[in-house]
């Protein structure tokens, strides 16, 4: 009962898109924009069907991959995670539903794709992914694993406090430039570039912290 208590809201989420679908189904034109260029421009128009696919695989495939964790984790430690794992697939579960809600309403209404909005969006999930890093056990599907994460808890555990700091404010930082700049072109390479850090640097301290924690053993 308990488990049923915590998966039906997961759930519920999931199947949001494309019950939203299936009520404005006969409002939405038979080809809508599929694809759109850096500039928000629709550069591929496909069949409304192919809706269907997004709608009802995209969430519900990540709603059953991310329960299905904890059981195939061979160390169980996403297991001891508890109600942090939960508010973490509730994150996810809130960004790719918002997501996939509103290529449906634009379809619906033939609303551009700003990328500002995408890259705004995707800037608040890293920030709040951030906020959830320090309390991710050592585990072989989430977060930062490298080889020298997984090999010492100790370097995991340090790795993922710098990254979710990172992670944080770095989120922060792309939802504020897609809300003050407009030139769509340097707003994408500004986002590139803060992926690019979030990525390396979390990848170079492993290292280095780990090199630490090996000469102390000597």
């Amino acid at each position: 009962m308990k488990t049923l208590r915590k998966e039906l809201p997961l759930l519920l989420l999931s199947l949001l898109p494309p019950f939203y679908l299936l009520v404005v189904w006969n409002r939405i034109p038979q080809n809508v924009a599929m694809h759109y260029d850096l500039h928000g421009n629709v550069d591929r128009y496909g069949s409304k069907s192919e809706l269907v696919w997004l709608s009802v695989l995209l969430p519900l495939l990540c709603y059953f991959l991310l329960m299905a964790l904890p059981s195939i984790d061979p160390k169980r430690k996403i297991e001891g995670m508890g109600n942090k794992f939960w508010q973490l697939r509730f994150i996810l579960g809130i960004f790719i539903t918002g997501l996939m809600v509103f290529v449906v309403y634009s379809s619906q209404y033939s609303v551009s794709m700003k990328p500002n909005i995408v890259i705004g969006g995707i800037g608040l999930l890293f920030t709040a992914l951030g906020n959830y890093f320090k309390t991710i056990r050592p585990n072989y599907f989430l977060g930062i694993r490298t080889p020298w994460t997984l090999e010492s808890d100790v370097v995991w555990k340090e790795t993922h406090r710098v990254a979710g700091i990172l992670w944080f404010f770095g989120g922060l930082l792309v939802a504020v430039f897609s809300v003050i700049l407009s030139n769509p072109e340097l707003l994408f390479y500004i986002f590139i570039i803060i992926m690019v850090f979030l990525v390396v640097i979390p990848f170079a301290y492993s290292y280095t912290k780990f090199r630490q924690v090996k000469s102390k053993m000597l």
